[in-house]
């Protein structure tokens, strides 16, 4: 197991992956409002080079975040997955308007997409990262990087503040079995 200790060692294993700053650049290559690639794409890469995988492991999707409260039809989202498809093709594309993303979890409107991470339900998955215009990857990490770093799941502050969000907490540990793929996996408090 490789010790990274540092948000700064996240940072440079992602600028060493090429298939990563690829995916990066095709995103901002389409000018999103307010744009993350978020959850598993950070976290699955500390995760592979904590455990020294040689091979990354396969993401169900790519998830893109935006934020433009100005269009929130849904169908916008599909065509910047399609727009997306175009550019880099055979890539779980998912892209989510966090302007809207509130109705469907129920929850009050986010202010931003910096907002929206800070209430995924893991710290270990509530990472956010991006390419700014001068080639500099930016990383949007509300709840620190310990828990990702330690391959530690612990509830965001947000969901622990609720009976029901912690239930969805518990029912996605269990569902997504990380523990079976990333040996060190483990649930936090």
């Amino acid at each position: 197991m490789i010790h990274m200790q540092s948000r700064e060692d996240i940072l440079l294993a992602i600028q060493e992956d090429e298939w990563m700053m690829d995916i990066l650049r095709t995103v901002r290559s389409i000018n999103l409002p307010d744009w993350w690639i978020c959850a598993g794409f950070v976290r699955s890469k500390v995760w592979d080079v904590v455990h020294r995988f040689e091979k990354r492991t396969p993401l169900p999707d790519i998830d893109v975040i935006y934020f433009d409260p100005n269009n929130e039809d849904e169908s916008i989202e599909k065509e910047w997955e399609q727009r997306l498809q175009f550019l880099h093709p055979n890539e779980p594309w998912s892209v989510k308007n966090q302007a809207r993303m509130h109705l469907r979890n129920h929850l009050p409107a986010y202010h931003c997409s910096a907002d929206a991470i800070s209430k995924f339900p893991e710290t270990a998955t509530a990472f956010g990262v991006k390419l700014d215009a001068n080639e500099e990857l930016v990383l949007c990490m509300p709840h620190g990087v310990e828990d990702v770093l330690h391959c530690r799941v612990s509830a965001t502050p947000f969901f622990k503040q609720s009976t029901e969000r912690m239930r969805i907490f518990e029912k996605r540990i269990a569902e997504k079995k990380w523990d079976a793929v990333w040996c060190n996996v483990h649930q936090g408090s």
